[in-house]
């Protein structure tokens, strides 16, 4: 069976109240961020926020929806372009002097860390990213934007330029009451371990690669 979304609004069925905890600087390669923490009020999972200038004028933000890929984001793994892609959006903001980074823990688009080492083992056997995780009866993606939303609300950010190469997030975030007014693409990190996988991005996920 072949998975091919349609580019809609997804997951924002259920509203996720988040409250913030607290505010500090977080100096990088990429410059001084400001991290905020968040936690989500009925399971206490944490969230984190970047931001670096005034974002809260009324002005479009550079803005990062970033879903936490450990293998990618700490481990350096090359089976995926997620990484680069994250050290990619700092570099821009920094470039600009002002924007956001919205740090999301779903991990495997929404799956959790096991579930997509079990995916990990299938795509080492022949399968694909989507073929994996139906294989496994888990949902190829579930994550939930009104997250972001919450996030980018407390903020005080309505209107972004986001930095994605997915059509569907940008739909997602429109429909809850986020103002997309461009996409930047994030076209990074290609190698040969994950070809592949930004092929079938590309083919079964809508991405525009």
């Amino acid at each position: 069976m072949i998975y091919q979304p349609e580019i809609k609004p997804a997951n924002i069925q259920a509203n996720i109240e988040v409250k913030h905890i607290a505010t500090c600087r977080l100096p990088t390669e990429w410059g001084e961020f400001q991290m905020h923490g968040f936690e989500e009020v009925a399971t206490g999972q944490d969230h984190v926020a970047l931001t670096m200038g005034d974002i809260d004028d009324g002005e479009p933000v550079l803005t990062r929806v970033h879903s936490e890929c450990l293998t990618g984001d700490a481990l350096f793994s090359q089976r995926c372009d997620c990484g680069p892609q994250l050290q990619a959006a700092m570099q821009a903001i920094q470039a600009k002097g002002r924007g956001c980074i919205v740090y999301l823990r779903q991990e495997g688009r929404g799956i959790g860390l096991i579930n997509k080492i079990r995916a990990y083992q299938l795509q080492d056997q022949g399968m694909d990213t989507v073929e994996a995780n139906v294989a496994l009866g888990l949902p190829v993606d579930a994550r939930n934007f009104v997250l972001a939303r919450n996030i980018l609300h407390y903020l005080h950010v309505t209107d972004i330029v986001l930095m994605t190469n997915n059509p569907q997030k940008v739909a997602t975030l429109e429909a809850t009451g986020i103002e997309v007014v461009a996409r930047e693409p994030l076209i990074v990190g290609l190698n040969k371990e994950n070809e592949q996988y930004l092929q079938t991005k590309h083919d079964k996920l809508g991405h525009m690669l």
